[in-house]
C-alpha cells in the first residue's frame, strides 16, 4: 500500500497567507497550525517571510508543539539580473537555515519578475537566460551547503510558467522542480506531461486546482490574477479540471518520495467562524487524496 497520504502537507497560502502586500487577512498562525492538524495533515510548508517564528530555534519548537513537522519554503527570487541579488541571495540564505534546523528536506524557488503582481509575462532574452542559470547555481550551492535541495516552481506570471520556458530549463540546467498542477495548467501547460518529461528532478509537489472558465478569463487577461484569486478560482482539489490524480498516480508508480503540499491560494476578509472557511476546503482536499489512495 502506498504512503502517499502521510506525505501530504499544508500551505499558510491556503490560510489566505501570502506574501504579496494587501492580498487579505492573515489568521493567526496558531489557528492555521491547528486547522491543518485538524483538517489531518501532519507538516506544513513556511508561507511567507514572517508569519511563522523567523528564529530557526523557536520555529522548529513552534511547529513541534503541533506535533507537525517542515517541509519547505516558497522563496521568490529575480534570477535573471542582478540588480538587487545579493538581497534575495541573503532572504534565501535566511529561510535556508531555518527550514535546515526545522528539518525541512527542500527550498521552493520561485522566478518571480521585476513587475508588480502576476499580470506581466517575462520572455528572457539569451542574455537573460545566462545571468537566469547562473544565478539559480548560485542558489542551488546555498541550499547544498545546508543538506537541502532547491525545487524551481514554475509559476504563472513568473519568469518560467509557459511550456518553452519549463522545456528550456529541463534542457539547461540541473535543478529539480517544484510542480505545481494548478499554476502549470493556468499557463497552458499539462502538469502530468511536465513530470514525465522532468522524471527524478520532481523534488516537491503544489498540489492545486480550478476550473477552466475561470483559467481562461486569466489567461485572456479579463480578470487579474489576484482578483481572479479573490473571486475564487482556486478550488479543493479534485473539483476542478486539472488532472490532479494522474499526476499523484504517475509520480507513485515511479516511486517519487517527496512530499504533496495542499495549496488553495485563497484572500480572506477576517476570521472564518470556527469550524468553516479554509479548513473546510483542506478537509475536501485531504479527502479526494484519500481517494486517489485507494487506487494506487
Amino acid at each position: 500500500m502506498s504512503d502517499m497520504l502521510s506525505r501530504v502537507a499544508g500551505a499558510p497560502i491556503t490560510w489566505g497567507a501570502d506574501a504579496s502586500e494587501g492580498w487579505g487577512y492573515l489568521m493567526d498562525p496558531q489557528r492555521v497550525m491547528a486547522e491543518m492538524r485538524e483538517a489531518g495533515l501532519s507538516a506544513t510548508e513556511l508561507g511567507p517571510d514572517g508569519f511563522l517564528p523567523t528564529d530557526p530555534e523557536e520555529l522548529k519548537d513552534f511547529v513541534a508543539g503541533y506535533d507537525m513537522s517542515m517541509v519547505g519554503a516558497f522563496v521568490p527570487a529575480i534570477l535573471y539580473r542582478d540588480q538587487d541579488m545579493e538581497a534575495d541571495l541573503d532572504y534565501f540564505g535566511r529561510a535556508s537555515d531555518q527550514l535546515a534546523t526545522a528539518g525541512a528536506s527542500t527550498v521552493v524557488l520561485g522566478p518571480r519578475s521585476h513587475y508588480d503582481g502576476y499580470d506581466t509575462e517575462i520572455d528572457m532574452d539569451d542574455d537573460q537566460w545566462k545571468v537566469f542559470l547562473r544565478n539559480v547555481r548560485r542558489f542551488q550551492d546555498i541550499t547544498q551547503a545546508r543538506g537541502l535541495q532547491t525545487a524551481l516552481h514554475p509559476h504563472w506570471g513568473m519568469a518560467i510558467s509557459r511550456q518553452n520556458q519549463v522545456d528550456r530549463l529541463l534542457n539547461t540546467c540541473d535543478v529539480g522542480l517544484c510542480v505545481d498542477t494548478g499554476h502549470l495548467f493556468l499557463s497552458g501547460v499539462d502538469p502530468l506531461q511536465v513530470v514525465k518529461d522532468a522524471g527524478d528532478r520532481v523534488l516537491h509537489v503544489h498540489i492545486k486546482d480550478l476550473t477552466n472558465d475561470m483559467a481562461e478569463k486569466v489567461r485572456a487577461g479579463e480578470v487579474p490574477f489576484r482578483q481572479a484569486t479573490i473571486e475564487g478560482m482556486f478550488v479543493p482539489a479534485g473539483s476542478g479540471d486539472v488532472d490532479i490524480a494522474g499526476v499523484v498516480k504517475y509520480l507513485e508508480g515511479r516511486g517519487y518520495q517527496g512530499w504533496y503540499v495542499l495549496e488553495q491560494d485563497c484572500s480572506l476578509t477576517g476570521d472564518p467562524v470556527p469550524g468553516t472557511g479554509p479548513i473546510e476546503d483542506a478537509k475536501a482536499s485531504v479527502e479526494f487524496l484519500r481517494k486517489v489512495s485507494e487506487e494506487l
